[in-house]
């Protein structure tokens, strides 16, 4: 019944967007017309069908490319072979496309590393050292949560699997272990500054706004400014605090917190036996290794400052490049008309080019750069630290780097074919022909909530945020920008229309992914909490809707229409605490 819900509603929204497509005629700017607005319509309805991104990605690309061949039946075959050798061949082989898919490759790899050398569980054993108590040890859950931000997946498996034990002593129903491990994994993941998130979410922006005339912007500094509209995520971090520090919870919860308190079952009846036996074979430290913290946090600090230094490198000799052509053509002038003597007074009176602020250092950096020199150094560091402690034989270390660059390749499939289905309806012209339709009939103040919601229904529905982000933000980035330029609001003022936009794309897929019982994420938080499933899924919903109406409500919608998210946030924060307050209950 959700399921149908959810679907009708995204077909709604969806009609708001396209319905009138198939009445009007063709437009002169776009030959294809309501033909265009076929690739990724197929592909969010396959996926929403079979639940498999995937094939519905590929489907999308497929029917593009018979379309841009004229739907003949010999253009059939021909478009299955120009999916293979035209689109899905350049996403790859596009550089910035290939640096994302190595900085993915590299981070996964430093993973695998710092997994199996110990030094994951060392970091994990210094923070259990104080949870005795049951507010300490949903603290200190809370706390690796957000210490392991790099990657979702690592973060569910190593927390879950390690704090069960400590919380079953405690009397910390498995349920609320679960919902502690999801809603710190993929929240934490999505907004913060360095992690597997990053290269996939930044590619796809860039790859959305690299198309669009007249907008000239960084993809990173995109995402940056994005962070601050990201009110599902941020939303849903703040709940995870007001449950844990006012001890409150509300709905199923509050049973299986009861339950497990008074009557000593943590575990709810359901549960299926052995159920997580063999899930963390591929991230346990090797047999005999001594697990030190400083084998983790050295590589991830590693790779965090050797991103940002890359930032500032990158950016600092851009900047200079431009400082130092403006110096030359002011020489050439002077010496023209004979002025020479006042070079250095105009140059040093001229701070707009001496002084280079932060701002323009990174919005002119190569992130790409800076993401690949960041992550091989951690995933070096890692290497020659299990090498040199004898933690791992170098036959090891290249087995368990492999072993995590292995685990990314789902996502890189996904992030391709999401590239290629972005080149499909950049030929077709589907982001103008959506423009066409609905310039002068949707608000764009309106588009982050219709995005928003569009986003969680496709995440529940699919089971994957990064499959929705991939379908997604290639095609309501372009819209937003033409929906603001037919409004008259593509200023510089009116940017923050266009970073709630995206930012409605990625919170609104990690409010679906949350909800639904098909997510990855959702299906590991129970597995390496062995916490029965669909339990976990029952007792999380109602935090995660609570979270994402209040996201709706006080962030995207008033964000749409030009209230800042300073205000934004702190009245979402404000509401989800009295929530917890009014409507929570102590065990």
């Amino acid at each position: 019944m959700k399921y149908k819900i959810f679907v009708s509603s995204f077909l709604l929204l969806l009609a708001v967007i396209c319905g009138p497509a198939l009445a009007q005629e063709e437009s002169a700017a776009n030959g294809y017309g309501w033909i265009s607005i076929l690739p990724p319509l197929i592909a969010i309805g396959l996926a929403l069908i079979l639940r498999q991104v995937i094939p519905a990605l590929f489907a999308g690309i497929w029917i593009g490319a018979w379309a841009i061949a004229g739907f003949s039946v010999l253009g059939a075959l021909e478009a299955l072979m120009t999916t293979a050798d035209t689109f899905i061949l350049e996403a790859i082989a596009e550089p910035d496309h290939a640096s994302v898919v190595l900085f993915t490759v590299l981070v996964g790899g430093m993973v695998g590393v710092i997994s199996k050398n110990g030094g994951m569980m060392g970091i994990v054993d210094r923070i259990i050292v104080y949870a005795n108590t049951v507010g300490r040890a949903m603290a200190a859950t809370v706390a690796m949560g957000l210490a392991i931000f790099f990657d979702d997946y690592a973060n569910t498996l190593v927390v879950g699997n390690t704090m069960r034990p400590i919380t079953d002593r405690l009397k910390i129903s498995r349920e609320k272990l679960a919902y502690l491990v999801d809603s710190t994994a993929a929240p934490v993941a999505t907004i913060a500054l360095v992690t597997t998130w990053v290269g996939y979410e930044v590619g796809l922006i860039r790859d959305a706004i690299a198309g669009i005339p007249g907008l000239d912007l960084n993809a990173y500094m995109v995402f940056l400014n994005s962070i601050a509209y990201s009110f599902y995520p941020l939303l849903a971090i703040t709940m995870v605090f007001a449950v844990v520090g006012l001890g409150r919870d509300f709905g199923p919860m509050h049973a299986a917190e009861t339950r497990a308190r008074h009557d000593g079952h943590v575990a709810p009846p359901t549960r299926v036996a052995n159920q997580t036996a063999n899930d963390m074979d591929d991230v346990q430290p090797a047999e005999g290794v001594t697990c030190r913290a400083r084998n983790a946090v050295l590589p991830i600090l590693t790779m965090v400052v050797g991103v940002v230094a890359g930032m500032f490198w990158t950016g600092h000799h851009q900047t200079t490049a431009e400082y130092l052509g403006e110096v030359t053509n002011r020489l050439l002038f002077f010496t023209g008309n004979d002025k020479t003597g006042s070079l250095i007074q105009t140059l040093l009176a001229d701070t707009s080019f001496a002084q280079l602020s932060i701002r323009e250092i990174i919005g002119s950096a190569d992130p790409y750069k800076s993401l690949i020199w960041g992550s091989l150094f951690g995933s070096l560091l890692a290497i020659a630290m299990s090498i040199g402690q004898r933690a791992l034989s170098l036959a090891e270390s290249v087995e368990a780097w492999f072993s995590g660059a292995r685990a990314m390749l789902y996502a890189i499939f996904i992030l391709v074919l999401a590239w290629a289905l972005s080149g499909v309806t950049d030929v077709l012209g589907t982001a103008d022909y959506l423009v066409s339709l609905v310039g002068d009939r949707l608000h764009p103040g309106l588009l982050p909530t219709l995005v928003f919601v569009v986003a969680a229904a496709t995440a529940f529905s699919t089971g994957s945020s990064w499959g929705t982000m991939g379908i997604l933000l290639p095609l309501m980035v372009p819209l937003a920008w033409a929906l603001m330029a037919a409004s008259g609001m593509n200023g510089a003022e009116h940017l923050p229309i266009l970073y709630a936009t995206v930012a409605a794309v990625m919170g609104g897929a990690v409010w679906g992914d949350h909800c639904s019982p098909i997510s990855d994420t959702t299906i590991l938080s129970s597995m390496a909490s062995q916490c029965d499933h669909i339990e976990h899924v029952r007792t999380q919903l109602p935090y995660a809707l609570s979270a994402g109406v209040i996201a709706i409500v006080f962030g995207a919608l008033p964000a749409g229409f030009g209230v800042p998210w300073w205000i934004c946030l702190p009245v979402g924060f404000l509401a989800v605490v009295v929530l917890v307050r009014m409507v929570g209950k102590k065990v």
